[in-house]
């Protein structure tokens, strides 16, 4: 991310603080940190972790898509950020805690909202009340589930089903006790095994807090908050996110968007990123030992163009 000592940077999922504790430690002694999170549990908890750096940190609550108003309703308007993390997808607390309704690992109440305060359909009423079609759609687009219309017939003909161990038991027997994903080999090791229900799960967290259109909004917002030169990180952990994380990137650094076989552009596009990688950057086998829930992780940065030209300072 190229941190600097008086950087100003946008931690937009931030969690419990651990990546903004590595901003604020490496831009020491007089950078920068607005940490955003939409649940405000996280956001205590990062506030508690990172009390030492004072004024340095600044905790917001809010959704990312929504970064620009929210980290210059906190910094000004004039605010630009040197760096934007974008962390995607559930951190391991949410998973472990209860409360959240996230995991098949204990039974709980079906919730899945980053926000418990949201007035949004909780992951409770998807099931129970959504159209045997529409849960097919959304378990097959979102969760990339070959078998999404069984476990749909299933959900349907079991309702209602309120617990998050009710639904796991139900997708398990459908799909039965076997892997969920992950086929084939990855570095001459078998995948880790998953539990069956997964990818329902994912499916259901991404409908509820409609994560992708989300994410469209968030990277937009990250271009337009950036600095000259600043960059933008995002990890992403399955590839409906690093597909559409990779499109954007790529388009926004894109010379010309014309289709293929015009004598000349006619677009107007001009780019407002450059890659830092083309190839997105996995987790090295050390840190998947240390922390096996980052086996998925794929990291792709970008670089923002000087304003003028489509050419870096």
């Amino acid at each position: 991310m190229g941190v600097r000592p008086d950087g100003v940077f946008v931690d937009a999922t931030v969690g419990d603080g651990g990546h903004a504790l590595s901003f604020l430690r490496a831009s020491s002694p007089q950078g920068r940190v607005c940490g955003i999170d939409l649940d405000p549990r996280s956001l205590v908890r990062a506030q508690q972790r990172l009390v030492s750096f004072g004024v340095r940190f600044t905790p917001v609550l809010g959704s990312y898509a929504e970064m620009v108003s929210l980290v210059q309703g906190a910094w000004g308007v004039e605010a630009r950020a040197d760096g934007v993390l974008l962390d995607l997808g559930i951190s391991s607390r949410q998973v472990d805690a209860t409360g959240f309704g996230f995991s098949f690992q204990r039974d709980e109440p079906l919730d899945m909202r980053f926000d418990p305060e949201a007035n949004i359909p909780t992951a409770a009423d998807i099931v129970n009340h959504w159209s045997r079609d529409d849960l097919t759609a959304v378990i097959r687009e979102y969760g990339e589930e070959p078998r999404a219309a069984a476990i749909a017939a299933a959900i349907v003909r079991q309702r209602p089903v309120g617990t998050t161990g009710a639904l796991a038991s139900l997708v398990a027997g459908v799909l039965g006790r076997r892997a969920a994903g992950g086929s084939g080999r990855r570095g001459g090791r078998r995948p880790a095994r998953t539990h069956p229900a997964t990818r329902t799960f994912q499916a259901l967290r991404i409908a509820v807090n409609d994560e992708l259109n989300t994410l469209s909004a968030g990277l937009e917002a990250a271009v337009e908050l950036l600095a000259p030169q600043g960059r933008v990180a995002v990890i992403s952990y399955h590839s409906l996110e690093d597909r559409l994380v990779k499109n954007f990137l790529a388009r926004e650094a894109a010379q010309c968007l014309c289709p293929p076989g015009l004598p000349v552009c006619v677009c107007q596009h001009r780019p407002r990123l450059s890659l830092v990688n083309r190839r997105i950057i996995r987790p090295g086998a050390e840190e998947v030992a240390a922390n096996p829930r980052s086996r998925s992780a794929r990291l792709r940065v970008a670089q923002r163009l000087a304003e003028q030209g489509g050419t870096e300072n």
